[in-house]
């Protein structure tokens, strides 16, 4: 026992002489160990390039708006749309930067505390962590791919500590806020603010930009905000914490969060509402991609604002005219009694039996309504459905015109009306465009769509009217007479017809010029082609429901005019007609 008393104290003294200089190795051990880490740490951040942004968050789709700057549609393989920073409200910007990264402002790209979460969570194989800062997320979105490995992190980390010491917050934000993904298919602020509220990013309110900013933290589950009660409920919840946030910050002032109420989200999914308008983006797009001298292809991934011609409302309410009573399969339900007859079946000659349209027949309408003297086409309705019938029967169809060419067949017309009557089967639109020319005393005015393209803020192309005389003014005032002289009607009119397999209606005054024509048809079976068909009885009253009920929608009746003082080219000494409200 002495002697096992005296090694252990032998050792005890050993272990404090050489104390020290173990603990110096230790830490000569652990320094080098440092040191090697930081050394590798700045040899990697050298080496380490900031990437370029993937292709597919570098396009851009293109976004097609009516007259009034209404929604249309878009074209492209992705929903987005890039708007420089000064195009997003401050109160938007510090929205997000509340949801998703209070100390975006003043950190240094990374969050050490979340790459410590994430690191052990890839470790140990536990749930995926959060808690990235908005530039680690742009990094992740826009930069890198979206595995959850322990190199990707690292990786991600270096690059966006890179970012943010040779970018500025606001570049950071910028990239941020035009790639992030808020869901219903739109990524980036721009389309989410169409997407959700149907306005420009410029335009959203604080109440809106707080909404989306709580949409990014989930967007596949908040999407649905505005149309099933118990996500929107989860939704106002963050949304109240997100204003909350912004008031404690000063980036709202109490007024304002006072002030604030949970913002009307538009109804998802949407409903069927689209196949209408592809009509009018299709004859946009390629307008608009021959004016830039790039391919439609090109146009989609652009990034383009197309501002149209057209009138959303008025061409609504023409698929809507065009659309009642109208029975695809069997014909037009008739209000007329048995045997009652349309002036064209009278003028024929012919029986009921023989016009009446029965089994499977189709009636097709196509509307043309544009500006004479400037040529913007208000309203192109070329068919009911783009998804049965993409073909446009407005701007491509050849209808049968028959005595709808009545009033210029003694007259000699210029060019690019020169051949006109001798055409048996013009389409909707050149009809319309030679009307549109004896309206405007015989300057025949180029139909366009596109008024306007810009990118970025930075106008591309802007229309203006391409004219020319194509008729003499003379020959105008020919024309005015003959209208006026065949219908009671105030505006001047014509109604023609190819027998009875088709019927036109052209209404104009100085500022609208409005063709309907109607024509119908056995649709193809199998290998056997379309066949002409007689138009139903009801084809009369349907063509001027139509025209009455777009002319009224586009010009509407004016107030505290006096129609004598009006110029009304061409009409005999004394007449007169109502003077329209133009827009």
């Amino acid at each position: 026992m002495a002697g096992l008393r005296r090694r252990l104290v032998k050792r005890r003294i050993r272990i404090r002489r050489t104390r020290g200089r173990r603990v110096r190795r230790a830490l000569v051990v652990l320094l080098a160990l440092l040191a090697n880490l930081v050394g590798a740490a700045v040899v990697a951040y050298h080496l380490t390039k900031i990437p370029e942004p993937h292709p597919e968050t570098a396009m851009q789709s293109t976004v097609f708006v009516d007259d009034h700057g209404d929604y249309l549609g878009r074209r492209g393989p992705v929903d987005r749309q890039e708007v420089p920073l000064s195009q997003v409200p401050r109160y938007v910007q510090e929205a997000v930067i509340a949801a998703e990264n209070r100390s975006f402002r003043t950190d240094t790209g990374i969050s050490p505390k979340a790459i410590a979460r994430a690191a052990w969570a890839t470790v140990s194989g536990g749930d995926r962590q959060g808690g990235s800062t908005i530039t680690q997320q742009y990094v992740k979105n826009a930069l890198l791919s979206p595995e959850q490995t322990l190199s990707r992190k690292a990786r991600e980390a270096l690059i966006s500590i890179k970012l943010d010491r040779t970018r500025s917050k606001d570049e950071i934000l910028q990239g941020y806020l035009n790639t992030v993904y808020f869901g219903r298919g739109a990524a980036g602020i721009q389309s989410a603010a169409r997407n959700y509220f149907g306005v420009d990013a410029k335009d959203l309110t604080v109440s809106q930009g707080a909404a989306l900013a709580s949409v990014i933290n989930i967007p596949s589950y908040y999407e649905k905000a505005g149309s099933d009660p118990k996500v929107t409920a989860k939704l106002v919840d963050r949304w109240e914490w997100v204003l909350d946030a912004m008031a404690d910050s000063g980036a709202i002032t109490s007024a304002q969060r006072a002030g604030a109420r949970f913002p009307a989200f538009r109804f998802y999914p949407p409903g069927d509402t689209d196949g209408q308008r592809q009509y009018l983006i299709d004859a946009a797009a390629s307008e608009a991609a021959d004016r830039l001298g790039i391919t439609e292809d090109q146009l989609a991934r652009g990034g383009y604002t197309v501002r149209t011609t057209f009138d959303l409302t008025a061409q609504d309410a023409t698929a809507e005219l065009a659309a009642d009573g109208t029975d695809k399969k069997t014909g037009e339900k008739s209000g007329k009694k048995t045997g009652e007859k349309t002036a064209e079946a009278k003028a024929g000659g012919k029986k009921q039996a023989e016009v009446t349209a029965s089994g499977d027949v189709r009636v097709h309408t196509a509307v043309v309504a544009l500006v004479p003297g400037d040529g913007a086409v208000r309203v192109l309705y070329g068919g009911a459905d783009y998804a049965s019938q993409p073909f446009n029967d407005a701007r491509d169809g050849a209808v049968e015109a028959g005595t709808a060419l009545e009033p210029f067949s003694s007259m000699k017309l210029l060019a690019p009306l020169t051949d006109l009557t001798r055409t048996a089967a013009p389409t909707p639109l050149r009809l319309a465009s030679a009307y549109a020319t004896a309206a405007a005393h015989g300057v025949y005015a180029t139909p366009y769509t596109v008024a306007k393209i810009t990118r970025a803020g930075r106008t591309l192309y802007e229309a203006h009217p391409r004219t020319r005389t194509a008729m003499t003014r003379a020959d105008a005032g020919t024309v005015a007479k003959f209208l006026y002289g065949r219908s009671d009607a105030p505006l001047a009119t014509q109604t023609g017809a190819a027998g009875l397999r088709t019927l036109w209606q052209t209404t104009y005054d100085e500022h609208l010029t409005l063709t309907v024509a109607l024509f119908a048809e056995h649709p193809a079976k199998g290998k056997k082609a379309a066949l002409p068909a007689p138009l139903p009885y009801t084809a009369g009253s349907r063509s001027l429901s139509v025209a009455e009920g777009v002319w009224s929608k586009i010009v509407g009746t004016a107030e505290g005019h006096d129609p004598a003082a009006e110029p009304n080219p061409g009409l005999p000494t004394g007449q007169t007609k109502p003077i329209l409200a133009t827009r």
